[in-house]
């Protein structure tokens, strides 16, 4: 960001990062280490009776006003915080992490205190391809049997007495033949394709658990220069 001519924009129209006029620039609030501007707070709503903290971050001046790196609905939905001419750590820390920046590495507040600071696993899901199910359709052969009930004619010789009124009739001797005609049933096997089935696929979700190892970062704050009964001050000897 352009530095140059800051302090004038007081007052001036603030812009958002499309152009658009989001209030009136009202107080530059600078690092306490560094000195350099870090938030402005922008008046906004009915007679600017609101105020937003903004960070300076990828601003710059122009003649018509202050133009912010930040959309206008970021800007209105920022933490309230008074504006009494201070931030506290605590409303830094806070402010950093609506806007979604860095925090800036301070060895110490003025206070005295220090900020300590570790991560902290965030464990989610994504949906990854694990492999991949296709049906195939293809021809086999086996041997089915079946039993067929067939039937067939046989011959048998039958002899028959002749009734005493047919005995006597002249009849002459010589050859003579009969046929009978045999008959049998036999097996006749057919084919037809018929549908036996539908067969398709469908996916199922199991839910269950696993357990996700991380290695994370974390600061520790120790004191030293503290003598026995813990007051800080050394005995003379």
């Amino acid at each position: 960001m352009t530095m140059q001519g800051i302090e004038q924009v007081v007052g001036e129209t603030a812009y958002d990062a499309t152009g658009d006029k989001v209030g009136s620039v009202g107080t530059l609030y600078a690092s306490d280490t560094s000195g350099r501007p870090e938030w402005v707070t922008v008046n906004t709503g009915m007679f600017g009776t609101k105020h937003s903290f903004v960070p300076l971050d990828g601003a710059h001046v122009e003649k018509d006003g202050l133009h912010l790196a930040t959309s206008k609905s970021k800007i209105k939905d920022a933490p309230r915080i008074d504006s009494n001419g201070h931030l506290s750590a605590q409303e830094a820390s806070e402010l950093y992490r609506y806007y979604g920046m860095q925090l800036p590495q301070m060895a110490q507040e003025q206070d005295g205190s220090m900020v300590r600071h570790e991560e902290r696993l965030r464990a989610g899901t994504e949906t990854v391809e694990t492999g991949r199910v296709s049906l195939h359709k293809h021809v086999v052969t086996e041997e089915q049997q079946v039993t067929v009930p067939v039937s067939h004619e046989e011959v048998h010789v039958v002899r028959e007495p002749m009734a005493d009124g047919e005995l006597g009739r002249a009849g002459e001797l010589g050859d003579d033949d009969r046929e009978v005609v045999l008959h049998e049933e036999r097996p006749v096997v057919g084919k037809e394709t018929v549908a036996v089935e539908r067969v398709g696929l469908e996916t199922e979700t199991v839910r269950g658990e696993e357990n996700v190892t991380e290695t994370i970062r974390k600061e520790q704050v120790e004191v030293e220069g503290l003598d026995d009964d813990g007051t800080g001050r050394h005995k003379r000897s």
